[in-house]
Formats: C-alpha cells, sequence, structure tokens
C-alpha cells in the first residue's frame, strides 16, 4: 500500500528545506531514502520504490 501527501513548499518552508527540495515536483519517499525529482514517467517511480524496498 501506498499512502501519498501534497504539500506545498512555499507555504511550508521548513519541511521543504527539511527534504532539499530543488524543485517541484518533488516525490520524497519514505522520509527521504529516495527522492524524484520532476515529472517523470511511471516507470521510473515504481524502479525507485522497488529499490527502497528491496523488490
Amino acid at each position: 500500500m501506498v499512502q501519498a501527501e501534497m504539500i506545498s513548499a512555499m507555504e511550508f518552508q521548513a519541511l521543504s528545506q527539511k527534504h532539499n527540495v530543488s524543485g517541484v515536483p518533488q516525490t520524497t519517499i519514505n522520509d527521504g531514502a529516495a527522492n524524484v525529482v520532476g515529472a517523470v514517467p511511471e516507470s521510473n517511480m515504481v524502479t525507485e520504490l522497488k529499490r527502497i524496498t528491496g523488490k
């Protein structure tokens, strides 16, 4: 199962700094275990999820 939240980098600047937001959109997975910056193909996201879960 996957949960997602959208946070406005402009409204939550401390959280943006914590996760080193360098572009938008940025997807941060498991509190920084992986980051995907930009609008990427679904396959890139799946690859990152597999990498951090070991599957």
